[in-house]
């Protein structure tokens, strides 16, 4: 993978890596897997994914705005400012391998978020299909619809909490950094099985508190905010692509109903089966703790999409 970079419309210099580097994606074809990162994260999340899916497709994975490479600009902390964003770097790749280009997203948590706007703004027809990785379609719990807290994020779910969010990630970072790693890791949320070593614990607590680090936690403090309030249910509804929503039974984030709202509105009023799920024995990150089952699931989902 190789890092490349093009500017926004508003001058932010947006960073992502390709598989296929330098000018090569000249008349690619076929689809390109697009793996967008969670809050406070960065490309470098999908170490474990990259190259095993860059054997059979040109995968791409953005930084978004606010992390990693790219600018770390003091304004644009809004979901939809990072679903803009994924449509210019649409354009950018298509501009470099050709119109004939179908994308196949795969959102991880905030990630996730980003597309069901996407797909609210400007529609799926860009995409062969869509995955969408532990998120549930809001996270504040709310009386419409009864979205308790059966569904909702289990610790940021209304202003109260998110405040506390907010001063945890601004007044208190390297905890905060560290409770986010116990909150994505299965085996900080009782995962069943051989506990993880020592030595891989502190590696994996090291690997992803360094990521967080690179962002700035005033500009992550406005985007959970944001995140937070934003209902997706509606926009859901809207999509018409396959969808594979992917879920980890021990995510300290979500619960597994929550999260099986996206299979149940992308279904809505659909003649056939839009959406299917599947769960893992993970936690939020699953990506990252059974890579060779994610990665296969993804690749067979790609081939689906093809035919």
């Amino acid at each position: 993978m190789e890092y490349q970079y093009f500017s926004a419309n508003d001058g932010c210099r947006l960073a992502f890596q390709t598989s296929l580097p330098g000018g090569t994606s000249q008349g690619a074809r076929g689809r390109c897997i697009l793996l967008m990162h969670g809050f406070s994260g960065s490309s470098e999340y999908f170490r474990h994914n990259a190259a095993a899916l860059a054997g059979r497709h040109w995968v791409v994975a953005p930084d978004m705005r606010g992390h990693g490479k790219s600018d770390h600009p003091p304004g644009g902390y809004h979901v939809a400012r990072l679903a803009a964003d994924l449509r210019e770097l649409i354009v950018h790749l298509r501009t470099a391998a050709g119109s004939s280009i179908k994308f196949v997203p795969v959102g991880c948590s905030i990630g996730a978020a980003v597309l069901w706007t996407y797909v609210e703004l400007f529609g799926d027809a860009d995409f062969a299909g869509l995955v969408f990785v532990d998120q549930a379609p809001l996270q504040n719990r709310s009386p419409r619809g009864s979205w308790d807290e059966t569904k909702a994020h289990y610790g940021c779910y209304d202003a109260q909490t998110t405040a506390g969010a907010q001063r945890a990630w601004t007044q208190d970072t390297a905890n905060a950094h560290r409770g986010l790693v116990q909150e994505c890791l299965g085996y900080y949320q009782g995962k069943p099985g051989d506990a993880p070593s020592e030595e891989r614990k502190a590696e994996d607590m090291a690997f992803f508190t360094r990521i967080s680090a690179e962002c700035d936690p005033e500009w992550l403090a406005l985007l959970i905010a944001d995140h937070t309030a934003y209902d997706h249910r509606e926009a859901i509804e809207l999509i018409r692509a396959p969808t594979l929503v992917m879920m980890g039974r021990y995510s300290g984030c979500f619960s597994l109903d929550g999260m099986r709202e996206t299979v149940r509105r992308a279904n809505q009023g659909k003649n056939a089966e839009v959406a299917k799920e599947s769960v893992f024995e993970c936690g939020h990150w699953l990506f990252y703790e059974d890579p060779e089952r994610f990665n296969g699931e993804i690749l067979a989902f790609v081939d689906q999409a093809e035919e």
